[in-house]
């Protein structure tokens, strides 16, 4: 007997994933509107990057419970777009988004590491940024992934439209809050 689906996903997944969303683009936001252009010299380049890296490890943490929850909770069937090279981009892009976001904490993290931003960020010790940030390879790639994101997150959110309003198959109810019904996954004799 083949286990029963559910219509919905878990309502605590569905908190995750809009909350997420939410400090996602914030993250992105900070980091090319505020931060890119901000000489490091600017003495509120400090405060801003405190709230980069306090978020980006909340956003790491969440998402490391958002897949566990998402391992452990029954959900729903995949969605299909009857074409199977799209129904691969889409998995591709779902789990390349849990990639990115490991990937952008730990070179976030690695570049705080070797730019000593634990002592002038959270110690608040007054020491200078260093002059620049391009100069560290890790800095580099945490750039190179952050547009990697967002054409990944323009992928998944140009999927969730195309679902929703090309194929009328009302997608958008899987990822709210509501009665989660169970869809029996066995065939009908």
């Amino acid at each position: 007997m083949k286990p029963a689906l559910v219509s919905r996903y878990h309502p605590f997944l569905v908190m995750l994933h809009w909350l997420l969303a939410l400090l996602i683009l914030a993250m992105l936001g900070i980091g090319f509107l505020l931060l890119a252009p901000m000489p490091n010299t600017d003495p509120h380049k400090i405060s801003i990057l405190l709230i980069h890296m306090s978020v980006g490890m909340l956003v790491m943490a969440l998402m490391a419970v958002r897949l566990l929850v998402r391992v452990w909770s029954t959900r729903p069937a995949d969605a299909t777009t009857g074409y199977a090279p799209l129904d691969r981009i889409a998995s591709i892009t779902h789990y390349g988004v849990y990639i990115l976001v490991f990937l952008m904490a730990a070179t976030g993290l690695a570049t705080a590491i070797l730019a000593g931003l634990n002592r002038s960020v959270f110690q608040a010790t007054g020491e200078a940024l260093p002059r620049t940030f391009a100069n560290y390879p890790t800095f580099v790639a945490h750039v190179y992934l952050a547009w990697l994101f967002v054409g990944f997150i323009l992928l998944h959110v140009l999927a969730a439209l195309y679902h929703q309003f090309g194929r009328r198959d009302r997608l958008f109810r899987r990822m709210w809050f509501g009665r989660r019904t169970t869809i029996s996954s066995a065939p009908a004799e």
